[in-house]
């Protein structure tokens, strides 16, 4: 059964986002995380997937293991900037072979001093081109999107980005999951405007607790999210009496409103990332649901 019609099924859920450990010698820890992690019962966990397809093997093992081994609806994250057309046609007949039924379709971002050269096929250049050819080689495939609440990092402009995010899902896609944000008014404003534009596919909101002002610093560089002044002044002062621990303690907890306050206000789901932290997302979605 594909995602969306699992959610067309259950009541609101929350999801689950993975990502694989560089060293393989790290993965008994991860699955550890991921055994944790499954007794919340998610609807799906997704598993991200490098720069211009880096990790591509491990994405497909990760997937297969959590679908088969830990009874895990997955799905694959799946890039198509530098990507050959056959090269993805064999990575998706795998994800079929393994009963893997979900991608999340992206453009992907370019590794690093990658040559001029390295969007080699020039009818795979955006998300939306990577849809239409899964819903064309893979008919019965689920395909998931990606939405940007303040924006993506290099849209003209929101009205651009609104059209893309409807040209994807027009091409293809089932439902749209949300890039991180830290103020739900900035998701329930991006919502409203998607639907005015004839939008009506589930568009899911991905939170993330904060566990390091680091990492989210860094996560926040590379996507173009912004952290409400007094939400970072919280974390901030938390770093100075408390350290990391103090840290993830407000991040959770600031987090853990995020969602309460969403699904009040009857969203489908929330998409947690996770950043591989299993205590952190056990704490913040303690008691969300029923």
């Amino acid at each position: 059964m594909k995602i969306i019609d699992k959610m067309n099924r259950n009541g609101q859920f929350i999801s689950l986002e993975f990502f694989p450990p560089k060293d393989k010698n790290e993965w008994p820890g991860f699955f550890q995380v991921v055994d944790r992690l499954a007794q919340l019962k998610p609807l799906f966990a997704s598993v991200t997937y490098g720069a211009g397809g880096s990790t591509r093997g491990d994405t497909l093992e990760i997937v297969n293991r959590l679908k088969n081994e830990h009874g895990l609806d997955a799905m694959a994250h799946l890039t198509c900037i530098g990507a050959y057309r056959g090269d993805l046609q064999l990575f998706l007949d795998s994800l079929a072979e393994a009963g893997v039924n979900d991608v999340l379709a992206l453009r992907g971002d370019l590794p690093k001093d990658a040559p001029p050269e390295f969007s080699a096929c020039r009818t795979l250049l955006h998300a939306s081109d990577l849809a239409a050819f899964i819903r064309e080689s893979h008919p019965g495939m689920g395909i998931g999107v990606a939405g940007y609440p303040e924006v993506h990092p290099e849209a003209v402009d929101a009205e651009h980005d609104l059209f893309y995010l409807k040209l994807k899902l027009d091409q293809g896609g089932d439902f749209a999951i949300t890039q991180l944000f830290f103020d739900n008014a900035l998701y329930f404003d991006f919502v409203a405007k998607a639907r005015s534009i004839g939008i009506d596919k589930p568009i899911i909101p991905g939170i993330i607790p904060v566990v390091s002002l680091k990492v989210i610093q860094r996560i926040i560089s590379l996507c173009g999210a912004t952290l409400p002044a007094a939400y970072l002044a919280e974390l901030e002062e938390a770093d100075r009496k408390g350290g990391a621990a103090a840290v993830q303690e407000v991040g959770v907890a600031h987090a853990r409103r995020q969602a309460k306050e969403l699904l009040a206000a009857g969203v489908p789901g929330v998409h947690i990332y996770t950043l591989n932290r299993d205590q952190a997302v056990l704490d913040l979605v303690q008691g969300l649901l029923p």
